[in-house]
């Protein structure tokens, strides 16, 4: 099966990999999880990260179709608008997007301005939709647990699964997020079990497993489905849904969950500026 060049960028903040994923023959690309950078304790925002995947497009002369998030990222600030204001291509996500900015408008009170339809997208994927990288074949899996709009992109033989798997020693994500839910995940995993043992998996978190010194960003179907130290070959629902309640149950809030989420339902825009032209994002206290 014909694969793309896959180009992985680290943001050491938030332990993120994104991908810059391209078509060797008509050099079109997309770019998937950009990483706004925020700072918690000021409230500054940049876009260091993201420029460095900016500079790296134009570098190698790439043309951007598309520009994805995976889901609705709980762990750091998406750039999406920002590569998009400068390279171009659509800004998508997967369709049940609308399930998430439901339940957080609310959390938030995000007040009328805020749609809670997937507008602030150009594309909203659903599953199984199939779509092209230039001359590669590609499509979206619907892989939620994690959160309800958890999208894998199989784009040739290389599928970018956001934060559904870990690299095999890290095991899977966490469902204790609203919507999420751990038997859903076991399922969504068991899809991508069924893809082609060779195909390339492209996570988009690693926290260094224990015993590991590098961080790691690609392994294979086979691999996932030979070591992941909670979901491999063999693992039953039961016992993997009871591992995972009981794992949830002991993990911190993530830090930038707050933060990240408010603005990454709005497709990586800040929230409109308030009457004093400065814009703010929100804390509710003694909800989660």
């Amino acid at each position: 099966m014909q694969g793309p060049e896959v180009k992985a960028f680290f943001h050491a903040a938030s332990s993120t990999f994104s991908y810059v994923a391209w078509d060797t023959v008509t050099r079109q690309a997309a770019v998937i999880d950009a990483v706004q950078d925020y700072d918690a304790a000021s409230g500054r925002t940049g876009r260091a990260s993201a420029e460095a995947m900016i500079g790296f497009v134009r570098a190698q002369g790439l043309r951007v179709a598309w520009v994805i998030d995976t889901h609705v990222h709980a762990d750091h600030l998406s750039a999406a608008p920002w590569v998009q204001a400068a390279l171009g291509g659509r800004l998508a996500i997967g369709e049940q997007v609308r399930a998430v900015q439901r339940r957080f408008g609310s959390l938030f009170n995000a007040g009328s301005e805020f749609r809670r339809d997937g507008s602030q997208f150009d594309h909203l994927f659903s599953d199984g939709e199939r779509y092209r990288l230039g001359s590669i074949e590609a499509i979206a899996i619907h892989t939620p647990g994690h959160t309800p709009a958890c999208m894998t992109h199989l784009i040739g033989d290389a599928a970018f699964v956001g934060d559904t798997l870990f690299m095999p020693d890290s095991g899977t994500a966490r469902c204790d997020f609203p919507g999420g839910d751990a038997r859903v995940l076991y399922r969504s995993i068991q899809r991508i079990f069924t893809l082609p043992a060779s195909t390339r998996i492209f996570v988009c978190h690693d926290y260094k497993a224990p015993g590991r010194d590098a961080f790691a960003h690609e392994t294979t179907v086979a691999a996932e489905r030979r070591d992941n130290i909670h979901l491999r070959d063999g693992v039953s629902e039961a016992d993997f849904v009871s591992m995972r309640q009981a794992r949830d149950a002991s993990l911190p809030v993530p830090q930038l969950m707050l933060p990240a989420v408010q603005v990454n339902m709005r497709a990586g825009r800040l929230p409109p500026a308030e009457d004093n032209g400065v814009r703010y994002l929100r804390i509710p206290l003694d909800t989660l």
